[in-house]
């Protein structure tokens, strides 16, 4: 779910007054313009001081650059390291973002080039791992902490997505699909913060598919409600490392 928390924070922080971009820096799965409905949208190429800068799209108050918009929908990124290297940077420094507040990253899973090349090309305010509750995705989120601890990058703290679903006909009711808890005894013994828990609806889920994110389509949702609470605990954080 990084990319449902990613898309959903950015919109949330500007509904706030802020200024924000989105880099869609998973190269070989890009989701984004979708989640943004912007997936028919055309990228444009400004050329004014001929530098063939790229002019980012626009949706529901951010500013969105994606491989999606350069490739067809059904058109496979087949690329080894250093043309995932190269494409990042041209997103980072070939872009016309203008004056932004903040530029959030969501990346792809792992810990492979993207991670590097992003930490190498950036000074970067901070990492937030997403992860779901059960085990199995909690051993590659750790992963992912170690990494930008390593890096010397400054950790926020732990998203747990998915940590309950919540039925549409009882919404009083709660069931734990992956289990219960994993994030939070992972910030703990990690000695992170955990930014907040994000439940499983299926209002979600439509929200990403139709491109209206569900802090905008359904803004008084439980999974709403908490997304827009995450965004304000990590622009609190950013606010402090700054």
């Amino acid at each position: 779910g990084k990319s449902t928390v990613a898309v959903n924070v950015a919109v949330a922080l500007a509904q706030t007054g802020a200024k924000v971009g989105l880099l869609d820096a998973d190269i070989y799965g890009p989701n984004d313009p979708t989640m943004l409905g912007l997936a028919d949208t055309q990228i444009y190429v400004d050329n004014t001081d001929k530098r063939d800068a790229l002019e980012p799209t626009f949706n529901h108050g951010v500013k969105l650059v994606s491989m999606g918009f350069l490739i067809d929908r059904d058109q496979p990124v087949i690329w080894r390291g250093p043309m995932l290297n190269g494409i990042v940077r041209q997103f980072l420094y070939q872009v016309l973002w203008g004056e932004l507040d903040y530029l959030i990253v969501d990346m792809p899973p792992g810990t492979g080039d993207t991670q590097l090349t992003l930490s190498q090309a950036v000074p970067i305010a901070g990492a937030v791992i997403v992860t779901t509750p059960q085990p199995v995705a909690l051993l590659d989120s750790r992963r992912g902490l170690h990494m930008f601890k390593q890096m010397n990058i400054n950790v926020l703290g732990i998203v747990e997505n998915m940590s309950y679903f919540i039925p549409p006909d009882m919404p009083e009711k709660h069931y734990d699909i992956f289990g219960s808890g994993g994030g939070e005894r992972t910030a703990k013994e990690l000695g992170v913060p955990l930014l907040g828990c994000i439940p499983l609806e299926i209002s979600t889920r439509l929200g990403c598919d139709n491109g209206v994110p569900i802090v905008v389509g359904e803004p008084d949702s439980p999974s709403a409600k908490a997304l827009k609470d995450i965004a304000l605990i990590i622009a609190g954080k950013v606010s402090v490392a700054a």
